[in-house]
């Protein structure tokens, strides 16, 4: 069990998840119980085979506790969310938003111009930290200044989102390059998914799917929508809104703590199970190991322009999920993505 920032993480399979007085009883099969206060838990992830007793599972939906459901390698199965808090005037906004082209293609090319630019900089940081990577990276680079710009000047939604697959591409295909050490075990061919096919982008997969339901939290805190999004197609059982507002921290927190995980060998190869149809996950060993690092990376400090002093990393959502607000409460207002030095 991992907790961080108001959310619990179940990793130990068949561990029994009870309520006792307001508690969250954790019993892991031949460890001994942890008791968690559940008034300050914001959600439960489980990982894998986690039994959860109906009264719990009735207390977190009237008192808005989110239970996620994963399966044992970190792919999203199901969610309870309790009663909709926030404004109802908030959540007009967001549908008005949505129901106005201009305005939805104005957060869209924010939130990609967001992404790309911490793209553009976690290829620079790179170059900076190892001089022998600037000629190989710099055409990328370059590249990518050019889509930043096409993205703020998209004229359609749907070019909008070529420029974004174009950059995605380019960043992709160069992103085999950051990968130092255990570079055999750890090549990346490009991007997979739905499986991922090898080790990288098993772990990319793994973080993203994390990340995309502490969104949903951060959104879902604010009292906005998370399913009805702005950029990202709508479709049922798709947080939308939350998969809009993560794309600027894909490359700014998941993709630097992915390669971090790979070159410091946090994560070694045989943390990984591969299955007969050709995808690749973590294994139970490489879920605990990754999960600690995880919690332990989201409590490091990050300056963020809206704080006075840093705040840890697993605050950002929250943060930028405010902004979001702001912007759609106020038609002349602008959403600012976050953007990692």
């Amino acid at each position: 069990m991992y907790e961080l920032n108001n959310t619990v993480y179940i990793t130990t399979q068949n561990t029994h998840l009870r309520l006792s007085n307001e508690n969250l009883v954790v019993e892991p099969p031949d460890q001994p119980m942890r008791h968690v206060p559940l008034h300050h838990l914001t959600a439960i992830v489980l990982l894998g085979n986690i039994q959860v007793t109906t009264p719990l599972i009735a207390y977190c939906a009237q008192h808005g506790t989110d239970i996620i459901w994963c399966d044992s390698y970190g792919r999203f199965r199901a969610r309870l969310e309790g009663q909709q808090s926030g404004s109802v005037w908030l959540r007009k906004a967001q549908h008005d938003a949505l129901n106005d082209p201009e305005r939805a293609l104005s957060f869209a090319r924010r939130f990609v111009a967001g992404k790309i630019a911490n793209q553009m900089r976690v290829f620079q940081r790179h170059m900076r930290d190892y001089a022998d990577a600037a000629q190989r990276l710099q055409p990328a680079v370059a590249a990518l200044e050019a889509y930043h710009a096409q993205a703020h000047q998209a004229p359609t939604m749907d070019a909008l989102r070529g420029v974004e697959g174009s950059a995605s591409r380019v960043y992709f295909g160069h992103f085999d390059l950051l990968i130092r050490n255990q570079r055999d075990a750890f090549r990346f061919q490009g991007r997979t998914r739905r499986p991922p096919a090898d080790r990288t982008n098993a772990l990319l997969s793994f973080f993203y799917t994390l990340h995309a339901q502490e969104h949903v939290s951060a959104l879902r805190a604010v009292g906005l929508d998370p399913d009805i999004g702005l950029m990202h197609a709508l479709r049922a059982g798709r947080p939308a809104l939350a998969l809009d507002l993560m794309e600027e921290m894909r490359p700014a927190f998941i993709d630097r703590f992915v390669l971090r995980l790979i070159n410091t060998r946090q994560i070694q190869p045989d943390h990984f199970d591969f299955m007969p149809n050709n995808a690749v996950y973590l294994n139970h060993a490489g879920r605990r190991i990754a999960l600690q690092a995880y919690q332990e990376r989201k409590r490091e400090q990050v300056s963020h322009p809206d704080a006075a002093e840093p705040v840890p990393w697993g605050v950002i959502p929250h943060l930028q999920a405010r902004r979001l607000a702001r912007a759609l409460r106020d038609p002349e207002a602008t959403y600012e993505p976050f953007l990692r030095r």
